[in-house]
């Protein structure tokens, strides 16, 4: 269900000191103790990390069997480590293992009860044994303690549409009706045939949309493009992974929503926007390579890349050490400034559309709403996300400076693990937010007043360009302790 959490790499462990805990449960049986339990020795908290980081590199890599090998060796030796309970429920996540996984997060609940991941996975448990009361308990808990968590607010709908199912079901059971009478069905058929040809008649040219140079059948691109699989959804419509036939290469097709470029103008409009951003050509922007028109709607074709977007990262890690989110951000604000250069303004820029390929290089994706901005007047639209928004754009006005609004809030919640406006203490009165470094030891207080300017609501005040805010923040020196451990909220 979970399979693929991907986690950060780390060297191999050294073999582990013994130490007198108590033992794991591991596959349904405890581990045995070492021959001598009264001896003990201790062993200092980089072995643990170490051991941890080494699992989570095998978790990463879908060895699900070594990890459970791994820690059931390691506990057989008295070297036990309370985060091991939550890397055994991930591993008996991803080989199907529903029971182990529930009893595993039960015990990483137990010792680290304000950790939204254990709820997650074992809610997800329950959910596959159609055990919809407790699966809805654990659920709602991860979101209490991690409203902004995708894997939970994924299986929420997902335990929704299963009630659905299920009270669907149970409505369709009542007896058969006797039904109409054949002459009724006959005359109601002829009505409904007449209405028909008057609709189309009255809006004859409405079915009869002018096809120009882009246009195309439906058929034709299921012609060229294999559509393999869905890999995401959004507002504008479903992304799907495509193998482009005629250039043997694989691709991410974005097919728009029909409703939202229903009419002609619309229509033309985003088209209009669509080849302009096609025309982008940098290295850390996902390329759009074509745009394609049918009679119901538009396909956008980009570039496929084989990584994990930003808001998978931080639905698994929680939150990012600062020097890490100084690399991928570098990424981010190189492939932001070209865009702006080119007077392109990304319009929807938030963790889902920040892909992290390998050694934290990153790509921003998903240009599909930007829009080509007037340096004087800006861009009119009402495009976006609204939690990732700038206070100008909710209201219809874009500039380069919305987009720096949004990139700050895109390192807050890398940082933090939670957009501000979900933070407890936010002042919601006065749009006043909690400091990034009072929430979390390992970030720098620096970086707060970078945040600060760059979240201003007036825009003329804000930090005014991408280079300005990578600046700020590339001058910043992580601490010396840089992996985060805990947080205060």
């Amino acid at each position: 269900m979970f399979a693929g959490w991907g986690l950060t790499t780390a060297a191999p462990a050294a073999a582990p000191d013994k130490a007198g805990t108590s033992p794991l449960l591991i596959g349904g049986s405890f581990s045995t103790q070492s021959n001598n339990p009264a001896q003990t020795r201790a062993f200092d908290q980089s072995a643990r990390d170490s051991e941890v980081e080494t699992l989570r590199e095998q978790l990463k890599n879908g060895q699900y069997t070594q990890v459970l090998k791994r820690i059931n060796t390691l506990t057989a030796n008295n070297f036990v480590d309370d985060r091991f309970y939550l890397l055994l429920a991930i591993a008996y996540d991803g080989l199907g293992q529903e029971e182990d996984v529930i009893y595993s997060a039960g015990q990483a609940i137990a010792v680290a009860p304000q950790d939204p991941r254990a709820y997650v996975l074992r809610g997800g448990a329950y959910l596959h044994q159609k055990n919809y009361e407790r699966a809805r308990l654990d659920i709602e808990t991860a979101l209490k303690l991690n409203p902004s968590s995708h894997l939970a607010q994924n299986l929420k709908k997902e335990l929704d549409t299963q009630n659905a199912k299920e009270h669907g079901m149970e409505v369709k059971r009542p007896a058969k009706s006797q039904g109409l009478p054949r002459w009724m069905v006959i005359y109601m058929g002829i009505i409904l045939l007449a209405l028909c040809l008057f609709v189309y008649f009255r809006y004859e040219d409405l079915f009869r949309r002018r096809r120009t140079a882009f246009s195309r059948k439906e058929s034709e691109i299921k012609d060229q493009y294999d559509f393999i699989r869905q890999i995401g959804e959004g507002g504008m419509g479903k992304v799907y992974e495509a193998y482009d036939k005629s250039l043997k290469r694989k691709v991410a097709i974005k097919r728009v929503r029909p409703e939202l470029v229903s009419s002609d103008y619309v229509r033309e409009q985003f088209l209009s926007e669509a080849r302009m951003v096609a025309l982008l050509r940098h290295p850390y922007i996902v390329e759009i390579y074509t745009v394609l028109e049918t009679e119901n709607s538009l396909y956008l074709v980009f570039e496929y890349v084989d990584g994990q977007t930003l808001e998978t990262r931080l639905d698994i890690d929680g939150r990012l050490p600062f020097s890490q989110v100084k690399e991928i951000f570098k990424y981010v604000c190189e492939g932001l400034q070209y865009a702006h250069a080119q007077d392109i303004v990304h319009c929807d820029l938030k963790p889902g559309n920040i892909m992290i390929l390998e050694n934290n290089k990153a790509k921003v994706m998903d240009f599909g709403v930007a829009k080509k901005m007037d340096n004087q007047t800006g861009a009119r639209t009402v495009a976006g996300t609204p939690a990732y928004m700038a206070p100008e754009q909710q209201r219809g006005f874009m500039r380069k400076q919305s987009d720096v609004y949004s990139l700050a809030l895109c390192v807050y919640e890398a940082l933090v693990g939670q957009v501000p406006w979900t933070v407890k203490g936010f002042d919601i009165a006065n749009k006043k937010i909690v400091p990034a470094s009072k929430l979390a030891p390992h970030i720098p207080q620096a970086v707060d007043a970078v945040l600060a300017d760059a979240l201003k609501e007036d825009p003329q005040e804000r930090i005014q360009s991408v280079k300005e805010f990578w600046d700020r923040l590339k001058a910043i020196e992580p601490l010396s302790d840089d992996a985060p451990q805990e947080t205060h909220y």
